[in-house]
């Protein structure tokens, strides 16, 4: 079986490092996660998130010119299909108010008035409370 990048393997965590984690694929090839590359979130600490021993789904992003195999979980999971929602999502709050026929020129104004009055709200606020910087005597 030939390795292809594209392509979503299962493979054995075997070794974890500071800057990634290697995964043995079921043909017997080695490839590394790098640590931007485990999950959507910072990692600080590869060890919070892969134990060696643990089995994952990863994606080949690449192979490089000394045939050194890239790896991608945070890839592999995002095609994975997704569960069906049960619940609609949240919905998002706007400062603007809706309007549905207005034109764009209109919703801009809107906009606009409504961050120079939370700008002017801001500024407002730091002058009251003496400039909002350390004030050095001379």
């Amino acid at each position: 079986m030939e390795l292809k990048v594209g392509s979503i393997y299962e493979g054995k965590v075997t070794g974890i490092t500071k800057f990634g984690a290697f995964v043995m694929l079921p043909m017997g090839k080695s490839g590394m996660v790098h640590i931007s590359e485990i999950a959507n979130t910072y990692v600080d600490d590869i060890k919070n998130h892969l134990t060696e021993g643990q089995t994952v789904t990863v994606k080949l992003i690449g192979i490089d010119q000394m045939g050194r195999i890239n790896l991608s979980i945070k890839k592999a999971i995002a095609e994975q299909p997704a569960a069906p929602r049960t619940a609609p999502p949240p919905p998002v709050r706007s400062t603007l108010q809706k309007t549905e026929d207005s034109s764009f020129e209109d919703k801009l104004k809107m906009f606009m008035q409504t961050s120079e009055s939370k700008i002017s709200d801001l500024k407002s606020n730091v002058d009251k409370k003496g400039g909002g910087g350390r004030r050095r005597g001379r």
